[in-house]
């Protein structure tokens, strides 16, 4: 039996104001679409997926599969006039005898993993599934006038999201019966089977973060929301660094000496730097010798990461100008300089770029505004350049980890439990599954209770 995901992206984004619909506005790189297809293409349980789209969006969309190797699309179809009959054309063009289907709005992006699996898995005992969260708001009934007639108890009361989840024999039968019945009005597939009373509909738990594309606003927060969100890397068979040229730069202690020496085992061919060894970040022209002389050796770098950062701890009013500008060059200056001199040797090799942030970077702390300030202007920097580079083939990546082992942490927050910190091998070993993925414009979290277990 197959699992097949329905996408809907036929809707022309009235609401929203724009002009053109929701589905194709770009956000953190890519359409909002693409955002959508991407997740269900890498899930490991959806076989197949059908996208039903706005008739004149058709070829556009053709191009996106093309661009992004999607191998799971098998159809786009021209959708119909409302969400109804977009769903019944994706439906009915299904020809296996038995299938799970999901049906999924294309602007809803943030889709995870688990709630498709969760779906699934709970086919095996309904025939039907939704997918919902609590309400925080009160929810009330109004009349004619604007005057409150109920207030709702919120404890059976959810708000819907999508994927939902069918047999496909039932969803057929719910939609057959629809295009017969002239007094309809439901607003999902799910309405669809609860008023022909076809089977019990299971609800399981959706996210906050399943957020739905609508509003104009909505814009401004799914964006904010790409920012924010952070993805762990899938383990990479990392035998393929066997002979992959790596150059690090902050690599003579902490995370940088863990990466170096990773490397090592798995026979990457790594070249370290750091200030100790007569290369700062802060100077174009150490870096660029630095790379040159690595390339000159290898004829090629395929993999070059950056952990080279400093610490301070101070009011602005009352630190020297002097200490300022050092840190801001370090962790930001650095990377810029970096990335302007590594675009030659990536897009030759198609490489990996890999920049380190910290969990400060979303909201800016008292006594640390320079260094979250510019952690932040480096998640900035990572989103933008992978979207550039993009078509250069380019992975541009940035590594978050949680508070970790190292030298800098231990200068300046003293002796802390062991078990409350990361190991800088851990860190090292994300990093490097991270440069071997395909992820890019990422930034990926290291959590200490996901991995140091």
């Amino acid at each position: 039996m197959k699992n097949i995901a329905i996408i809907l992206a036929s809707g022309k984004g009235e609401r929203t104001g724009l002009n053109k619909p929701k589905q194709f506005i770009k956000i953190a790189g890519k359409t909002v679409l693409e955002h959508t297809l991407t997740t269900f293409e890498k899930n490991d349980n959806v076989d197949e997926i059908i996208v039903v789209s706005h008739i004149n969006y058709i070829s556009y969309i053709q191009d996106m599969v093309i661009k992004n190797n999607y191998k799971k699309i098998s159809k786009i179809l021209a959708g119909g006039s409302t969400r109804q009959e977009s769903s019944y054309i994706g439906i009915n063009s299904i020809t296996a005898p038995q299938a799970k289907v999901l049906i999924h709005d294309a602007v809803r992006p943030f889709v995870s993993n688990d709630i498709i699996d969760n779906c699934l898995q709970k086919l095996d005992e309904y025939k039907a599934v939704d997918v919902a969260i609590d309400s925080a708001d009160t929810l009330i009934t109004i009349d004619n006038n604007n005057i409150i007639k109920s207030i709702l108890k919120r404890d059976f009361i959810k708000r819907g999201q999508t994927p939902q989840a069918f047999d496909l024999a039932v969803i057929k039968k719910a939609h057959e019966l629809a295009n017969k019945d002239h007094n309809v009005d439901v607003t999902d597939d799910c309405g669809l089977v609860l008023k022909y009373n076809l089977c019990d509909i299971y609800v399981i738990k959706g996210d906050d973060f399943n957020h739905k594309i609508t509003y104009p606003i909505d814009i401004a927060i799914a964006d904010k929301l790409f920012q924010l969100r952070n993805i762990y890397t899938i383990s990479q068979d990392k035998k393929r660094l066997k002979n992959k040229v790596i150059v690090v730069f902050g690599a003579s202690k902490g995370i940088g000496q863990a990466i170096v020496e990773l490397s090592k085992r798995y026979q990457a061919k790594v070249y370290g730097f750091s200030r100790s060894s007569g290369t700062d970040v802060c100077n174009y022209k150490e870096i660029k010798s630095a790379l040159e002389h690595v390339a000159k050796l290898e004829g090629k770098i395929d993999i070059i990461i950056n952990t080279a950062g400093v610490l301070r701890m101070g009011q602005l009013n009352t630190r020297e100008l002097e200490d300022i500008y050092k840190e801001i060059n370090i962790n930001y200056v650095g990377c810029v300089n970096i990335a302007r001199l590594a675009y030659d040797y990536l897009q030759a090799s198609k490489g990996s770029l890999i920049f380190f942030t910290s969990s400060s970077y979303t909201r800016g702390r008292a006594l640390y505004s320079i260094y979250s300030s510019t952690k932040a202007a480096l998640v900035n920097l990572s989103q933008a350049l992978a979207e550039e580079w993009e078509k250069d083939s380019i992975r541009v990546n940035i590594i978050n980890p949680e508070r970790t082992a190292t030298p800098m942490r231990l200068k300046n927050f003293g002796v802390e439990p062991k078990e409350s910190l990361l190991s800088p091998q851990v860190v090292a070993d994300t990093t490097l599954d991270t440069a071997l993925s395909d992820y890019t414009g990422q930034i990926i979290d290291i959590k200490i209770s996901q991995r140091n277990s």
